[in-house]
């Protein structure tokens, strides 16, 4: 069955200003859906978790329900997710709890510095895994002699957020839990681009952001509620002291969990005949994240196989497996200026590092200006592909 991509894109009313949204490695656009159930949360009367009047219940419901669907979403159980206000904050709190000085962590180079330097800054010792900078691929073998009987925890990317990357996650986790290490896996790149599974990566610790995935910007980290029963984290003396509650600091923002839980329920509907009469919620997410993801790899040969075509043009990686993700430069401009450029004809493309600081170094364009990062999503169409590879063939002719 082709992928209802018209149907799509009218859920987003953003769509509607004629842009090519090509951003969304950075952040999607959010359906109607999402925008409604955020408004819906705010009319209908809230208050904090755990009071006694029907606002507080309200409020607790929303928390119980977005809770359930991320563990739909990503394989996990509910009573492990823990929420904040973004993957950044969550990771730094997490790592204050897991590592220390006299510990020794493995980190890699093809992270988003999220997975980097909260780990670094704990005081650990780090042994680094390296990537190959023509692939891009993050070799599995080099794990073998970096993860000792020392290493306390393995940080590592599901999806890099600029070359797409896929590493083998499962086979790295192997290694790691065989020495009696943890591992955390940062999924934030990797979650909008086909089904998860959590216990089949072998990911002890989990990460997602919602606004990656069509929702708000709310983030999460996925655990067996068992293992955050062993980690004592700082919190306040009267904050709860029940798992995920107390890995959780400040108000929660109530109205942005009702827009994750419509989010992923968006999610579970793309597609016809995985509706909310068919199956499960696991089920038909599963459905069709398969789908969106055959949807945008499709378009991404289109992208970068033209790209390759043009004189001048740079694509970095070539991983066996990736997300629909391209980072290339143009000989003869700046990322900035080719993003300026496309930007004036209405194509929205990142340029930079992107966070990935370890990464653009070891391919040694950070210090000139990173590149340009062009992300598809579910709700890009093959205009968005042709409107892109016309803006950087006119600036290579201009």
């Amino acid at each position: 069955m082709p992928f209802p991509i018209t149907s799509v894109r009218s859920s987003y009313p953003a769509l509607a200003d004629g842009h090519a949204y090509l951003d969304g490695a950075a952040g999607t656009q959010t359906p109607q859906s999402v925008i409604d159930a955020i408004a819906g949360a705010y009319r209908s009367g809230l208050g904090n978790v755990g009071g006694a009047f029907a606002a507080s219940h309200r409020s607790g419901a929303i928390v119980d329900a977005c809770r359930q669907a991320i563990a739909d979403l990503v394989g996990g159980h509910p009573d492990g997710v823990i929420l904040g206000p973004n993957m950044t904050t969550l990771t730094y709190r997490l790592a204050r709890a897991l590592v220390g000085p006299g510990d020794e962590v493995v980190l890699s180079r093809l992270d988003h510095d999220a997975n980097v330097r909260p780990w670094v800054q704990t005081g650990a010792s780090v042994r680094w895994a390296e990537v190959d900078p023509v692939t891009g691929e993050l070799p599995v073998e080099q794990y073998a002699t970096l993860i000792t009987e020392r290493t306390r925890l393995v940080a590592l990317t599901a999806a890099s957020n600029v070359l797409g990357t896929r590493p083998d996650v499962a086979a790295i986790a192997a290694l790691a839990h065989r020495a009696g290490a943890l591992t955390y896996v940062d999924g934030v790149h990797a979650t909008p681009h086909g089904p998860v599974d959590v216990r089949e990566l072998g990911a002890d610790f989990y990460a997602t952001s919602a606004y990656k995935w069509s929702g708000p910007h709310v983030g999460a980290v996925v655990a067996d509620p068992a293992l955050l029963e062993t980690i004592r984290p700082d919190k306040l003396a009267p904050a709860p002291d029940t798992v995920p509650d107390r890995f959780e600091t400040g108000t929660t923002a109530v109205a942005d969990l009702a827009g994750v839980t419509a989010a992923v329920d968006h999610l579970a509907n793309l597609v016809p005949g995985t509706g909310t009469g068919t199956g499960g919620r696991c089920e038909r997410l599963i459905a069709s994240m398969a789908a969106a993801e055959r949807h945008e790899l499709e378009l991404f040969q289109v992208l970068a196989e033209g790209l390759e075509t043009l004189p001048r043009v740079t694509l970095y990686g070539k991983p066996a497996r990736r997300t629909a993700t391209a980072y290339f430069t143009v000989a003869g401009h700046t990322p900035r200026q080719v993003a300026e450029h496309l930007a004036g004809l209405g194509v929205n493309v990142w340029n930079g590092h992107n966070y990935a600081w370890e990464l653009t170094a070891a391919l040694g364009i950070r210090d000139s200006g990173g590149a340009v990062r062009a992300g598809l999503v579910h709700y890009n169409d093959r205009s968005d592909v042709d409107r892109l590879l016309e803006g950087v063939a006119s600036l290579r002719s201009r």
